[in-house]
């Protein structure tokens, strides 16, 4: 008999390929994709920030650190828990459309649909408002303390880690084709810089000096706003300083629903964080923890769960100042338990639509629990890798293509329209126990985002696992067309057999490093108060507490 077996507990690095163990602490977190990110709000922390200043703080660090994937040329969403209160807020920071986009206007300019890579698809960026906004409710530190760790990791240079540098050189082509994304992010103006590398981005640290000086007005009403519509104008944009004048973050009720006793929040729509709680409403009535975490069974009842909430999500999302979501009774038990008899139990439907409810791509994730047990659940987007591929000048902003999540369809929910707020992937989630914080965590990664969230709350709330073991689990991934689903490679060969036996449509899934998200978790240890954190194997991050 082995020492190990002699243990009151299985340790859980054994369970997947990562062998990470859960981080533990007894004060304050911060779990995100990158290490000198996670520092950066654990050193705000440290100085007596709270959680919502480490966000921040993290979030900006992220900007320079993995700066594909994030920034004040993007979104950003949050869910916000003050301990004392025991209440979750939730802020939108998505930016709009400018308020001279119409479907006919680029109809007329030859397209049927919003172009991926291109100005037109470039929407107000909201991250900057966001941070104020929650820094003005809830900070106790100062804009410019926060964005210092951001400001010192551009103007100083930082190491380029491993898979920051994959990503950043599987774009870099896409970026040689702008002249100011080419001089600002790549080496030379040529390439993308080596893992160890270290990358110096003066042009954004004299940008966030300015806004740590003058705040939020510095980007939407200065020279930072006239910088980006001068770069649209240039390349026949729609954005004006009237669009950026006008915009500002919202405070919204979250919306939520009761799994197993949990109380699992998600920011409202134009996010589409509603996927993940219809999914979760669908196998409520199953017993999943029966079947267990290998079981085909438990596997195929969530990706049909996962295909159903996609068709309402795909339907009804669209931002609620400019129509009408039936939230409320789509989160109906009602409504859930017609969609629950739409499953098989063994074989997978042939092709799924929204049902009708009754009347009555690169992104970065963090979180943060403080001493106090305030939390945050954050995370920031410029959409794809480096967002449009086009940095305003010599700003070191790149622009997000958030735009191209629109549709031209008039009679659809999540049609472009002037000052219109696009469907959102980027979701927060966080899961309270009656009033008290249980978990707060996301898995960034596109229309991968729900259904994580859906597959991470089930390894852990059904099948027991920690935090890290949730995340190193391997993932499916239904895709958009909602009749395949892709499975991780480190999936035991015998369920994607089973699964391709009962009908799935199951195709290879892309040897790459950047598929299938990637997850952050701080969970709280009922019992002792214990912050116990884990971070995505899939990408370069940490949990890191004191």
């Amino acid at each position: 008999m082995s020492e190990m077996s002699h243990l009151p507990f299985r340790i859980s690095g054994t369970r997947y390929p990562s062998r990470r163990s859960p981080v533990a602490c007894r004060r304050g977190m911060v779990a995100t994709s990158q290490p000198l990110a996670a520092m950066a709000g654990v050193r705000v922390l440290l100085g007596g920030g709270n959680a919502v200043d480490a966000a921040i703080a993290t979030a900006a660090a992220l900007n320079v650190v993995e700066p594909m994937s994030t920034g004040i040329g993007g979104d950003a969403f949050a869910l916000i828990y003050m301990a004392d209160s025991g209440e979750v807020r939730a802020l939108n920071g998505s930016g709009r459309a400018p308020l001279a986009a119409t479907p006919e206007l680029y109809r007329r300019r030859g397209h049927t649909e919003v172009p991926l890579y291109d100005i037109l698809a470039v929407t107000v960026p909201g991250a900057v408002d966001a941070w104020t906004t929650a820094l003005d409710a809830y900070g106790t530190r100062s804009l410019a303390e926060v964005l210092a760790p951001a400001i010192e990791y551009a103007e100083d240079g930082f190491p380029v880690s491993e898979v920051v540098a994959a990503a950043w050189h599987t774009i870099a082509p896409r970026l040689r084709d702008d002249p100011a994304a080419a001089r600002t992010y790549l080496v030379d103006g040529l390439y993308a810089p080596l893992p160890g590398e270290v990358f110096r981005q003066p042009n954004l640290a004299r940008t966030l000096r300015q806004i740590a000086d003058g705040g939020r007005d510095a980007f939407y009403r200065g020279p930072i706003a006239e910088a980006i519509v001068a770069t649209s104008d240039a390349l026949g944009g729609l954005l004006t300083l009237e669009d950026f004048a006008r915009h500002q973050s919202t405070w919204e009720e979250p919306i939520s629903a009761n799994y197993r006793g949990y109380t699992v929040f998600e920011c409202p729509p134009n996010g589409q964080g509603l996927a993940a709680l219809l999914a979760l409403n669908i196998l409520a009535d199953d017993d999943l923890a029966a079947l267990g975490p290998d079981s085909p069974d438990a596997l195929h009842l969530q990706i049909e769960a996962m295909r159903l909430a996609f068709a309402d999500a795909f339907t009804y999302i669209g931002d609620p100042h400019h129509v009408e979501v039936p939230v409320e009774a789509l989160l109906s038990s009602r409504y859930a338990e017609a969609r629950r008899m739409l499953i098989d139990p063994r074989y997978a439907a042939r092709s799924v639509r929204a049902g009708v409810p009754p009347v009555g791509e690169d992104t970065v994730y963090l979180t943060v629990v403080d001493e106090d047990g305030n939390a945050v659940s954050f995370i920031n987007s410029l959409y794809h890798g480096f967002g449009a591929g086009i940095v305003a000048g010599e700003t070191g902003i790149a622009l997000q293509n958030r735009g191209a999540c629109f549709v031209l369809d008039e009679g659809h929910a999540n049609c472009l329209a002037p000052g219109k707020r696009p469907y959102h992937t980027i979701i927060p989630c966080m899961v309270l126990q009656d009033r008290w914080l249980w978990a707060s965590f996301g898995v960034m990664g596109g229309f991968m985002q729900p259904q994580g969230h859906l597959q991470v709350l089930v390894n852990m709330i059904d099948f027991g696992m920690t935090p890290q073991e949730a995340l190193d689990a391997p993932r499916f991934e239904v895709l958009t067309d909602l009749e395949r689903v892709a499975l991780e490679r480190t999936f035991d060969p015998a369920l994607r057999a089973e699964l391709i036996a009962r009908g799935h449509r199951v195709v290879d899934s892309e040897a790459s490093l950047f598929g299938f998200g990637g997850g952050q978790i701080i969970q709280i240890d009922q019992n002792s108060g214990a912050r116990i954190g884990g971070s995505d194997p899939r990408k370069d991050g940490c949990a890191i507490g004191y």
